[in-house]
């Protein structure tokens, strides 16, 4: 049944977007597809006709889905009847508010996926995030994911853009393959669209639970803006800032304009949201999943925020999935790197975890600031009774773990856990 309902969203969506001819957004990358199409999303909604992927829709299934408009019917046959019908409705009848653009989350979890997705649509503007080691229990090679996902932007035409991380070197090595326009970003000397001086906002005062988010300064073809961006933290958003603000600029939007845009940019639920926690602590919320390279930018995060002297930093860390080969040492430099930030208790939940303990113990951390467990429900308590005022906790790992768990048992407001966290409906908490 699910091939059958494949194949037939499929020709539904190809159809579609002959007929409507939008233009197409395709963003894909290991990490920060979500956050860097919702930043798109913002920027050109501010001038356009556009719908982004509906959630976190990004495969076979999702992408049509997103082109027709609709949501999952899940295991509903009648549902699913509803979706053909609604898309056989399009192709009989012009629907004035179909959008101008879509912007498409392209994911790639195995070899032939982006295949699959470049059958449906090709990009117009592709934007490549970051390639780095995530699903390699699927792939041979880092570089056999980096020729997966270059497919995207190989197939975009001369008068197209791709707009690609500048500071991932696997990301900008793929410049040479498109016949597009190309277009970087970065913090990084020589990105097109850059973000100078970086800082975190307070307000009023450098007390913890004042943290406000962060700011700098938006470059470009000798222009700037200055940028706040209240509602997030993490680097992964300010990446996806300045990839939203190059598929802008692609658009001849102006600089001015694309600040304005992204003022109000917030994280999706579980990637580096800041949730006051109990006890007058704070959390820091990166849960929808983990991988070596994000857990050493969360960390390198924490490292930049300044704590009272009666105040201690938590990293809680659980297993990192789908590393193939690399998932010892990929544990292991996150260990070395819990060490090198200066975190005053390290927490690890699951069995691969324990070599983010070992990481962290052989590069010179006490192992008496070293905790282990099996899963979240164990990890949670302990890290309830530990926490004290104005201690802060960034809490991590691959969804399998259901770290989010954690976050739910140590925040202030845990009635806001279903509009805050990661996995709170019936499907994960049945």
């Amino acid at each position: 049944m699910k091939k059958i309902i494949q194949f037939k969203l499929k020709i539904l969506a190809k159809l579609i977007l002959k007929k409507y001819k939008p233009k197409i957004i395709g963003v894909t990358g290991s990490v920060g597809k979500t956050s860097t199409k919702e930043a798109i999303y913002a920027v050109l909604a501010s001038k356009f006709k556009v719908r982004q992927s509906i959630k976190n829709y990004n495969n076979e299934i999702g992408l049509p889905l997103t082109i027709i408009g609709s949501d999952s019917p899940g295991k509903s046959i009648f549902g699913w009847w509803g979706v053909m019908i609604k898309g056989i409705y399009l192709l009989l009848r012009k629907d004035e508010n179909y959008p101008e653009m879509l912007v498409l989350e392209m994911g790639v979890d195995r070899p032939g996926d982006m295949a699959y997705l470049m059958k449906i649509t090709k990009a117009d503007i592709g934007v490549i995030t970051m390639i780095a080691n995530s699903h390699l229990e699927y792939f041979k090679s880092i570089k056999e994911i980096q020729k997966e996902k270059g497919l995207m932007i190989e197939k975009i035409k001369p008068d197209g853009w791709a707009i690609l991380n500048f500071d991932n070197d696997l990301t900008k090595e793929l410049a040479g393959k498109s016949r597009a326009k190309t277009l970087t970003y970065g913090f990084k000397d020589g990105a097109g669209v850059r973000a100078q001086e970086l800082s975190f906002s307070f307000f009023n005062t450098k007390d913890i639970n004042n943290l406000q988010g962060l700011s700098f300064k938006l470059t470009h073809a000798g222009s700037f803006v200055p940028m706040a961006l209240p509602k997030v933290i993490g680097y992964n958003s300010v990446y996806a800032a300045l990839a939203a603000a190059a598929v802008g600029i692609s658009y001849d939007i102006n600089l001015v304009d694309i600040a304005k845009a992204l003022k109000d940019l917030a994280s999706p639920p579980g990637r580096m949201n800041l949730i006051p926690g109990i006890k007058q602590t704070l959390i820091i919320d990166d849960t929808y999943n983990s991988s070596p390279q994000s857990s050493i930018s969360a960390l390198d995060i924490l490292s930049k925020i300044k704590l009272p002297a009666s105040s201690r930093k938590f990293a809680v860390l659980g297993d990192m999935l789908e590393l193939g080969q690399d998932t010892e040492s990929g544990h292991r430099e996150v260990g070395q790197a819990v060490f090198k930030v200066g975190v005053d208790k390290l927490i690890v939940v699951g069995e691969r975890a324990r070599d983010i303990a070992r990481g962290a113990q052989e590069a010179g951390m006490d192992r008496d600031d070293i905790f282990q467990f099996k899963n979240s429900d164990e990890a949670k308590m302990f890290l309830q009774n530990r926490l004290q005022q104005g201690d802060l906790a960034l809490i991590k790992g691959s969804q399998g773990l259901r770290m989010e768990k954690i976050v739910k048992e140590i925040m202030a407001e845990p009635l806001r856990a279903k509009e805050l966290l990661v996995r709170q409906d019936g499907t994960w908490n049945a």
